[in-house]
């Protein structure tokens, strides 16, 4: 069946044709891209769709989320955008006293941030044992390298003072050594295996949810990381999920799965059972290995070449030793699979680095299209690396507007001069595909083209931007958030553009982002999505 959709403002990312006003689909691809009265007279028995005038352009790919994880925090205690630990308190109690949870069964909370609180410090076991001694309690920090547990909790994992730091990880003791509920990075495991798992259909339901709320602002791919979201690790059970999904006809987004997967034998295990980059369909794929090498800057995980400027001691947390991270990253390579690695600090980036090029010189790959995920404390020397060796830079542009609050207490005035260089890594050459790594910051695209190219925060501040130099355009935003991240999955041949041939997948929005005042981007909704050439929200 055929459909012409006419009386629109097109933009078509297809730089040979950047603009048109109609376009004809069928079979749940666009089949040609043109003017009103071309498309009018090709259309014959089509179906017609005015849009109104709206401006269309392709999907939004957002090419780094946790869409699962996403999908459980809408279950919990939503804490995003609290302002203090009082509130907290306050609006947990009346979660609970709404809900009311069964007794003795674990209590989830996600999306505090420590940097909005009037106190000016990290939540602690008393804290929440304030909001319930009954129930052990668990609430993850923004960055969701952070956790904070109650005093039940810590009994129930049996933490006390004498029990060590995992591997890549942290306790923290309060003077007298004793737990204060804070566990950091793969400490958090420590309390994320006594919560209980999901079932298959828990996840379906979930994940269900998730996409319904991120088709509506105009997503018709995600690039996700879901592997380790609940506390078997069980990936067997989210291919599953998202499998038996697709047989029902009920994915709205397109998935390329970015397989978390850090431990060598689970790996191994994964390959076993047949899985490489590209298995899949055009609405579930396989796609990277994806590894966690540093932590955040919030918190001073991120590992860093030199010390926190505010912590002289600290140069954060490397998860992998190097020859740890070589071994997964041949072994994908070998196998293969293609790799994403998230990269926060210059240190963990230079060991990301390393690890591509020992594994391009004992694997050799034409086209491998590994890549690092945030890419946030950069250095020339790091960009220059990342442009010779082909690396995908995914940029996160709408960290930026959290970031910025901390991030030059935390690492000094001069190396924050080359950090979150978006615009540099373009002009570079480099591909910066856009992501959200949602639910720590917003999913909505248009909040992250915002803060992009403004470089303020959603409030607004500060006035002139911050480090305005790294601003992005918002047509480099636009093509980060379609045709660069297609290319980051393989797919800059069938979909990220408006071009005859690629997937029918685009967003009707509210109004033109490139003909409007940069200040007022978030005026712009997404009004109707397609994927395939079908409205689905």
């Amino acid at each position: 069946m055929k459909t012409a959709f006419v009386n629109a403002n097109v933009i078509t990312i297809d730089p040979a044709c950047p603009r048109a006003e109609a376009f004809l689909v069928e079979d749940g691809r666009f089949v040609q891209v043109g003017s009103g009265a071309e498309i009018t007279a090709a259309a014959g028995d089509a179906q017609v769709v005015d849009l109104a005038g709206g401006t269309v352009v392709p999907g939004f790919n957002d090419s780094h989320l946790h869409l699962l994880n996403f999908a459980y925090s809408r279950t919990k205690i939503n804490l995003y955008g609290t302002t203090s630990i009082a509130e907290i308190i306050e609006k947990s109690k009346t979660w609970l006293e709404e809900h009311r949870p069964a007794p003795g069964s674990w209590v989830s909370a996600a999306g505090w941030n420590h940097y909005s609180f009037q106190e000016g410090r990290l939540l602690n076991r008393e804290d929440l044992d304030k909001i319930s001694t009954e129930h052990p309690m668990i609430f993850t920090r923004v960055c969701e390298h952070t956790v904070v547990v109650n005093s039940k909790a810590l009994e129930m994992i049996g933490i006390d003072g004498s029990t060590p730091d995992p591997e890549s990880g942290e306790i923290e003791r309060d003077a007298d050594g004793r737990a204060t509920g804070v566990l950091k990075e793969t400490a958090r495991y420590l309390a994320y295996t006594k919560v209980p798992d999901k079932s298959v259909d828990e996840i379906k339901e979930m994940l269900l949810d998730a996409m319904d709320y991120v088709s509506k602002l105009g997503i018709t791919s995600v690039q996700t990381d879901d592997f380790e979201t609940f506390s078997s690790k069980n990936w067997r059970a989210v291919i599953q999920a998202y499998q038996e999904l697709e047989r029902e006809g009920k994915l709205k987004v397109r998935v390329y799965e970015q397989c978390l997967l850090p431990q060598l034998d689970r790996f191994r295990e994964f390959l076993a059972a047949g899985y490489r980059t590209g298995v899949g369909s055009d609405l579930f794929r396989i796609g990277p290995l994806k590894l966690l090498t540093d932590g955040s800057i919030g918190p001073r995980t991120a590992f860093l070449n030199e010390p926190y400027s505010d912590d002289p001691g600290n140069r954060g947390i490397a998860v992998f030793t190097q020859d740890e991270l070589d071994e997964l990253v041949c072994t994908a390579q070998k196998n293969g699979m293609q790799v994403v690695c998230h990269g926060i600090g210059d240190g963990a980036m230079e060991m990301i680095l390393s690890a591509f090029e020992r594994a391009q010189r004992e694997h050799p790959v034409q086209d491998a299209r590994n890549g690092i995920i945030h890419v946030q404390i950069t250095t020339r020397s790091i960009m220059e690396r990342i442009k010779a060796g082909n690396i995908v830079a995914y940029g996160e542009p709408v960290c930026v507007g959290a970031d910025m609050h901390c991030v030059e207490d935390r690492v000094g005035r001069e190396r924050i001069k080359e950090a979150y260089a978006y615009r540099t890594l373009n002009e570079m050459g480099i591909k910066v595909p856009l992501s959200s790594d949602c639910p720590v910051d917003s999913v909505n695209p248009i909040d992250s083209a915002y803060i992009a190219v403004n470089r303020k925060d959603l409030n607004g501040w500060p006035e002139g931007g911050w480090y305005p130099q790294e601003a992005l355009t918002i047509e480099q935003v636009l093509k980060g958030f379609t045709l660069d991240s297609a290319y980051a999955q393989f797919e800059e041949e069938s979909k990220g553009s408006i071009q005859p041939g690629k997937l029918a997948d685009f967003v009707v929005l509210s109004g033109d982002p490139t003909a409007i005042d940069p200040n007022d981007l978030r005026s712009i909704r997404a009004s109707a999505t397609y994927l395939g050439g079908v409205r689905v929200s």
